[in-house]
């Protein structure tokens, strides 16, 4: 049990020593440091540019999916039990969420109530020339035309419209801008690693004395590197500061001078908050992740440990 307890306090002993050391090799290599914490402050920044553009975008794509519908015109003589068998089979498709009713007599009043115009060319005709026709509700959009197609089959089925060429168009866009956005990211993480790594060589390479008599009094390859990896910990942290700030308000003055909306109205903000602590959250965590994983790889390469 002693022995336990002697090895536990010689392990939060050389912990704490290895956190003062590398405090004071960030100080002392100053130039070095302060070269990394640059890079890591700009690459974080735009990490999180690329984050809120990534999450608006996919907020965004979602209003709009929300928004696409399939109107399904039915032919003029459908009976009553014949819409009722096709929304059946309509709801019985994996990707139909929904099926709505929407008689001809619906379309002319809310036509009337959108034109003028269009009042008084419906109330004009002895015979109201719109057709009855449900409106459906899909799961997923990028199934959205096979749902389409299935659904032009139907007897008593006239016509389908769901916005055909825009579909393809949007569903195609919003993937490609993901994929972008997500390269991105990944590119600016492995950049800030590599720098980190480098400011983690140079510092091993002008301390290397002082690793050499560490070896020969024989300390232990935890002890030499842990103070290094917190080192990279360390500048990955106040790396992220500026970042952080800059997300924060920037974000807050973005949203309210544009009123929560980008360009036009289909396309709705997040609300700052807690949107904005959530992406602070996530810079905090790269940089001290990247940083003592640019650490590591450099105190196993260069140090042989």
């Amino acid at each position: 049990m002693r022995k336990e307890v002697i090895r536990h306090m010689r392990a939060f002993r050389i912990f704490v020593r290895s956190i003062r050391d590398a405090f004071k090799s960030v100080f002392r290599n100053f130039s070095l440091s302060f070269a990394s914490i640059m890079c890591t402050t700009i690459t974080l920044i735009l990490v999180s540019v690329a984050l809120i553009c990534a999450v608006n975008i996919e907020n965004a794509t979602k209003s709009i999916e929300d928004e696409l519908n399939i109107v399904v015109y039915l032919a003029k003589d459908v009976t009553e039990e014949e819409i009722n068998n096709i929304e059946s089979d309509i709801k019985s498709q994996k990707n139909v969420e929904e099926v709505t009713f929407k008689s001809k007599a619906e379309w002319k009043m809310e036509m009337s109530e959108y034109d003028d115009t269009f009042e008084t060319v419906l109330n004009y005709l002895d015979e109201n020339p719109l057709m009855d026709s449900l409106i459906v509700k899909v799961k997923e959009v990028k199934h959205l035309i096979d749902t389409a197609e299935y659904i032009k089959t139907i007897s008593k089925v006239d016509t389908v419209k769901y916005g055909e060429g825009m579909v393809d168009t949007l569903v195609s866009a919003f993937d490609i801008v993901e994929k972008v956005v997500v390269v991105v990211v990944i590119a600016l993480v492995i950049v800030t690693a590599f720098l980190i790594s480098n400011t983690i060589k140079l510092t091993i390479f002008s301390r290397r004395s002082a690793i050499e008599i560490m070896r020969l009094v024989g300390a232990s390859n935890t002890t030499i590197k842990l103070p290094f990896i917190i080192e990279g910990f360390i500048i990955g942290i106040i790396g992220a500061i500026i970042p952080i700030c800059i997300t924060i308000y920037g974000y807050v003055i973005l949203y309210s001078t544009l009123n929560g909306h980008f360009f036009s109205n289909m396309i709705v903000l997040i609300k700052p908050y807690n949107f904005v602590f959530w992406v602070s959250l996530v810079l905090v965590v790269i940089g001290a992740i990247v940083g003592m994983l640019g650490s590591l790889k450099a105190v196993r390469k260069y140090l042989k440990i």
